[in-house]
């Protein structure tokens, strides 16, 4: 048989009568990455299986093999041709990035672009009927792909979408064109400047793809669409109207005014080159494809992309750390349904275990089961899914789950002595194999193992708020943690999709020691007098989803100063205590946003901010920034993480560090290292020794 996705499709159809009595098709081409074949019915297959690799992407060695078969299917001239993927992951993930982050010029990547392009247009011009046959990721260049094809046909679970502008990029092989002329040219502009992949069903309402059958009625499908008995959903009144540029331009005010909010075009370039390429170019397809070529270049070659890139390559390493032989785990149990144990249990039960969740007030379990209930709405789950994921997190009031998961996390606050008393009810309770967890933010498992009789199945998983948001779990190791409990920790964490740092066990772990000299700088800069909003500005402009004041309240004033009074406790490098106004704050309760009132009071989870703004002293950037570098290289040389790229990742997705500077060592490297000690020097002289540099800046 030709290839094992037509293996399968052609013995189902044999099962139910319609290759009766026909020979099987014949072999036209097996290639490193293609395979081609014409079928009974004259109609071509091609089959995407890239050569030893789990999913599909466009390399320059695929593109070229893809030449070859266009040639191939000129001569050839089937009925029709069907195209597919054989790998599990889906139809295609996209171009090779590592490909394209190697070149280093704008001529070698329009040289590599426009010879990308020749070969898919001419694809696109074959002339007979073509059908993409899309199950799984169909994502970036593997759309673009698609889009070439004349129709688009999805199994059920399909996503298509065109994530490029994570990577500081839209798309660069023709799909800023095909997209913008086969669906509503707006709806096309949001889905590029959004980055969000559409499931099946909500790409057929875009008309983005044609049907959507289960695997059985495939060849039917294939079959009406060759025979032209498939119309495409039309937009021309739309698409024609905005082929001129006045009515453009009105569209792209919003657009700039929208996207400007999330992603500011001095920091983000990638939207607004969208934007602008739309603008100038979307009257014509042809002028549009063109500029398409110089506009990527462009993006690819910015340092904000590089960054982006290097990022996406970090994300990638730190989910392969989840990747073990470990077994998995089935049934996770909760200690504490406070904010962080609620939001931790309705996460595990979204991502499919099965999660009790114990807490001896009936409110706080009660709470943890609506913010569940409100996470599934964000994510627009169907009743059914939502009554699924409802049925799996089971409010525990007897502990009684505590005896049978596999995974016990304990959630209660942030107190090593009521920890112990947790452990010494808990440990015995353990069925065999089972792990038990921590989600401490900051105490050292050194100490929080001292009374275990078996220390090597303690691990640390230290979530980051909101649990649904950030991707990030620091997984603490301590000296007597068995290999088996390490690992099944971190094949845990792969299962509920987040990303692992893998830190040594040390007063705040990584992120909480970076984070709170930062923090704390700016508690102190407001002591000094400084307007709250104007030290926010002045990180928000360098590039901080937030600022410090604002991040303070967002953990918890309460949290801040757990891990500030500890880490002034346990460290040998200079912490300084939080004012006096700031422990009183905490004192009376008042928390920050969870309590409605701290550092700004808060209003429908939202600050109230004034409007004007004082102008913040000209090193306040410094001030900020720079004692967060410092506890990196300090986590750094002393071992808590084992190397530049991890800390990088950690603190972008772990704290939300400018993404397109590409993480606090990777910034610190643009400037040099001998600068930042230098500037550490300065202030240290001008304001005290909590800026002393650390000798790490010296030793890399």
């Amino acid at each position: 048989m030709n290839s094992p996705i037509m293996e399968v499709l052609v013995t189902r159809e044999m099962e139910r009568g319609s290759y009766a009595k026909k020979e099987p098709g014949k072999k036209i081409a097996s290639l490193e990455h293609w395979h081609l074949s014409l079928d009974q019915n004259d109609i071509a297959w091609l089959i995407f299986d890239k050569k030893d690799a789990s999913a599909n992407v466009l390399s320059a060695a695929v593109l070229d093999e893809l030449r070859e078969l266009v040639q191939t299917l000129e001569n050839e001239k089937p009925r029709g041709l069907a195209l597919r993927s054989v790998k599990k992951t889906g139809f295609c993930m996209g171009a090779d990035i590592h490909e394209f982050s190697a070149l280093t010029t704008e001529s070698q990547v329009i040289d590599k672009l426009s010879d990308a392009h020749a070969v898919v247009s001419r694809f696109e011009a074959l002339p007979f009927p073509k059908v993409a046959i899309i199950h799984g990721n169909c994502l970036g260049g593997g759309l673009e792909l698609a889009l070439c094809c004349d129709y688009r046909l999805a199994i059920p679970g399909a996503k298509l979408g065109f994530p490029e502008v994570q990577l500081g990029l839209h798309p660069g092989l023709g799909g800023t064109a095909r997209l913008s002329r086969l669906i509503d040219p707006i709806q096309a502009m949001t889905m590029m400047l959004t980055g969000k992949p559409a499931p099946a069903e909500k790409a057929k309402k875009l008309g983005l793809v044609d049907d959507i059958v289960h695997e059985r009625h495939v060849l039917t499908a294939l079959a009406a669409m060759v025979e032209g008995k498939v119309k495409h959903s039309s937009h021309w009144l739309r698409e024609q109207l905005l082929t001129n540029k006045p009515a453009r331009m009105l569209e792209t005010r919003q657009m700039r005014s929208q996207s400007a909010k999330k992603a500011p075009p001095e920091h983000y370039p990638a939207p607004e080159a969208l934007i602008q390429l739309w603008e100038d170019h979307g009257g014509s397809h042809k002028s549009m494809l063109r500029a398409e070529i110089v506009s990527f270049a462009q993006l690819l070659t910015s340092e904000a992309s590089r960054s982006l890139v290097r990022l996406f390559n970090l994300r990638g390493k730190m989910k392969e750390l989840t990747r073990t032989q470990a077994e998995p785990v089935r049934h996770v149990h909760i200690i504490g349904a406070g904010e962080m144990g609620g939001d931790i249990a309705g996460w595990c039960a979204f991502k499919g275990l099965q999660v009790s969740l114990f807490d001896k007030n009936p409110k706080k379990l009660s709470g943890a089961v609506k913010k569940l209930n409100q996470l599934c709405q964000r994510k627009h789950l169907s009743e059914a899914e939502q009554r699924a994921v409802q049925d799996r997190l089971m409010p525990d009031f007897a502990n009684q789950g505590l005896g049978h998961a596999d995974l016990v996390i304990e959630a209660v606050p942030e107190n090593a002595t009521i920890k112990h008393k947790v452990y010494q009810e808990a440990e015995p309770q353990l069925k065999e194999g089972a792990l038990l967890a921590t989600n401490t933010s900051s105490i050292p498992l050194q100490q929080l193992k001292e009374q275990l009789e078996d220390p090597s199945r303690l691990v640390g998983l230290h979530f980051f708020n909101p649990v649904a948001m950030m991707p990030l779990v620091e997984v603490v190791r301590h000296d007597d943690i068995s290999d088996q409990t390490y690992d099944r920790a971190r094949t845990f964490v792969g299962q509920i999709d987040r990303l692992v740092a893998p830190v040594a066990t040390a007063p705040g772990f990584l992120v909480n020691r970076a984070l709170t000299p930062y923090l704390i700088e700016a508690m102190i800069m407001r002591d000094e007098g400084i307007q709250a909003e104007a030290i926010d500005r002045v990180a928000e402009q360098f590039g901080m989803p937030m600022g410090p004041i604002e991040l303070a309240d967002q953990v918890g004033l309460d949290v801040c100063l757990s891990v500030a009074d500890m880490l002034l406790e346990r460290l040998d490098s200079p912490i300084p205590a939080v004012p006096d106004w700031f422990r009183s704050k905490v004192e009376e309760g008042n928390l920050g946003r969870k309590t409605g009132e701290g550092m700004y009071h808060w209003s429908d989870n939202q600050p109230e901010k004034k409007q004007r703004v004082a102008k913040a002293p000209q090193d306040t950037l410094e001030r900020l920034l720079l004692p967060m570098l410092n506890a990196c290289m300090g986590c750094l040389r002393q071992g808590v993480i084992d190397n530049e790229e991890l800390v990088d990742g950690a603190m972008v997705f772990g704290t939300g560090f400018a993404p397109f500077r590409g993480g606090p060592l990777h910034y610190a490297h643009s400037r040099g290292f001998d600068q930042i000690h230098q500037q550490l020097e300065t202030l240290t002289q001008r304001y005290g020794e909590r800026f002393r540099p650390d000798p790490g800046w010296k030793q890399h």
